[in-house]
């Protein structure tokens, strides 16, 4: 029996994705309009994304927002599956409550509290604040979320594929690589992804752990919004939408292909 999707499902289903998307719409419409005044609409015009050019220090903030992201989520992700494979393992070990209470802190702590933790830290240490205490930071941050999409995947895990492996020979390693590692790869990928995401959003921690020369975008963003939105923060936020909806599109096309060639293998005959 097949359900009706009532006026009310269509109602609310409406108003949902107006609440999350039109917002955006508007910006990006916005990033093309010939006016100065960002509220009065002049025409379309691409002068905004012309004068971006010209704004260095916008442009030298988003190039170090996309190299925090790219190097904390790679790094997010392998500490993250790392930290999966060890919790979802047949062998128990000793702390691993402890482990896992501490790999999941970040997600139910404030940020502002992680992030003034990590600023007592590396003065503690007298680590100079720059690029790379904000990407230790932003790495923090974000490999409990890849742990959390990746264990869930290895929940799901048929353990007697790796049991086969090893049976007929392979090494744990290369087990690893040739079965387990293709198998939870779309996880991985969407957990890259995840933290690449909250990685260039993120505005709270890196204000606390920023220094001299390692400024990132949402920061440059929320210091001149105080003093006054200008067209050409739309036109840099609707670059950054537009990079973030490609590498989505692009990650989920390579999680398509996987799945069809793997359904044209498990078909194929012996």
């Amino acid at each position: 029996m097949t359900r009706r999707f009532s006026s009310f499902n269509m109602v609310s289903l409406t108003l949902g994705l107006a609440f999350l998307y039109l917002p955006i719409a508007i910006l990006i419409i916005y990033s093309f309009n010939a006016s100065r005044l960002v509220t009065v609409w002049g025409g379309w015009s691409l002068r905004w994304y012309a004068a971006l050019l010209e704004d260095s220090a916008m442009l030298a903030a988003a190039w170090t927002t996309l190299r925090i992201a790219l190097m904390s989520a790679t790094a997010a992700t392998v500490l993250g599956t790392m930290a999966a494979l060890a919790l979802t393992g047949r062998r128990r070990f000793h702390g691993r409550t402890l482990f896992a209470g501490m790999v999941y802190a970040p997600l139910v702590m404030p940020e502002v509290i992680t992030g003034l933790s990590l600023l007592l830290l590396f003065v503690a240490l007298d680590v100079d604040r720059g690029f790379w205490t904000v990407t230790i930071a932003h790495t923090t941050l974000t490999m409990c979320f890849v742990t959390v999409v990746v264990q869930s995947r290895l929940a799901t895990f048929d353990r007697s594929l790796t049991e086969a492996a090893q049976d007929l020979g392979a090494t744990p390693g290369r087990t690893f690589f040739l079965v387990t590692l293709p198998l939870i790869f779309p996880a991985i990928a969407a957990g890259w992804m995840l933290a690449f995401t909250l990685s260039i959003d993120d505005l709270v921690i890196a204000s606390f752990t920023t220094g001299p020369g390692a400024t990132t975008l949402p920061i440059r963003i929320y210091s001149e919004v105080r003093l006054g939105v200008k067209p050409e923060i739309n036109a840099i936020c609707t670059l950054m939408i537009a990079t973030v909806a490609v590498g989505l599109t692009v990650v989920s096309l390579i999680g398509k292909r996987n799945a069809a060639r793997r359904q044209r293998a498990a078909g194929a005959p012996l």
